[in-house]
């Protein structure tokens, strides 16, 4: 499937609707091997994706593929745990159904996570990246999630990009860590097609266009979400060590192994924002 329409939208909303009536005020999409952050919701609900019409669903380890509805620090919430990626198959645009969904639901701030390969020689495992923006290599070669019809009811045609990352959600974040002692970098993360991780050579020309961490997922979703006046804090939380000079092998159980010690980190972060918001 293709191109979203304005009722694909309706028919993943009426039948999310036919299991709970909560409206949530943030959606959240969790990255590989972070699932876990979603069983601190209170009076969780949840729904299988794969019952959801045109949902994309997702085949990978780490990506459980079910909405969690319920509360955060008393906040309402939308949590994807687990998203579904351009490399399995899904066109570029359908990955973006889940946040027009979000949208359509009433969510107005989308709070982003992924696990990511570093790419800054100085970032170790285990350790939470601010995203203060992003490369949108797949879009930049013609794969983006906004091609084809504008959908008008959400964003206009062409929408700016100059501030992709919520300023003021990025200041929260950071007083946050600061409080709470948490490790946080900062840095440019950059989506790649995948699934295959990043030969050296790859990682030193990121490095060398101001690249910090990669990953395969992430920006389609940050798209939409701006389109659709969304508000958006992304966190990456670093899998691997930087593999600049070939010397070691990155494998997707070191990523999920990696998600034991930020799921905690992620958890307490996120929650600290919601207590602020």
């Amino acid at each position: 499937m293709g191109f979203i329409r304005e009722q694909d939208i309706d028919d993943a909303v009426g039948a999310i609707r036919k299991t709970t009536s909560l409206e949530p005020k943030i959606g959240m999409i969790l990255g590989s091997g972070l699932g876990p952050l979603a069983e601190a919701i209170e009076g969780a609900e949840h729904i299988e994706v794969n019952a959801i019409p045109g949902w994309p669903v997702s085949t990978v380890e780490g990506h459980s593929g079910k909405l969690v509805f319920g509360h955060l620090e008393g906040v309402p919430v939308l949590v994807l745990q687990g998203r579904a990626h351009y490399y399995e198959g899904h066109s570029i645009e359908r990955i973006g159904l889940p946040v027009r969904v979000m949208q359509k639901l009433g969510a107005n701030i989308l709070i982003v996570t992924n696990a990511a390969g570093a790419v800054h020689p100085e970032f170790s495992p285990g350790e939470l990246m601010l995203i203060s923006d992003h490369i949108n290599l797949i879009g930049m070669a013609g794969q983006s999630p906004l091609r084809g019809p504008n959908l008008d009811a959400y964003g206009p045609r062409f929408p700016d990009m100059s501030q992709a990352y919520d300023p003021e959600l990025k200041s929260i974040a950071r007083a946050v860590a600061e409080k709470g002692d948490i490790p946080l970098q900062e840095g440019v993360y950059v989506c790649l097609a995948g699934p295959s991780f990043e030969t050296p050579a790859d990682l030193r020309f990121l490095r060398g266009i101001g690249v910090d961490a990669v990953g395969m997922s992430t920006v389609p979703e940050v798209i939409i979400a701006r389109h659709g006046g969304m508000r958006v804090l992304g966190v990456s939380g670093i899998s691997n060590k930087a593999n600049l000079d070939g010397s070691t092998v990155t494998t997707h159980e070191e990523v999920l192994a990696a998600g034991d010690v930020i799921v905690p980190r992620l958890t307490a972060l996120v929650s600290g924002v919601l207590k602020e918001l």
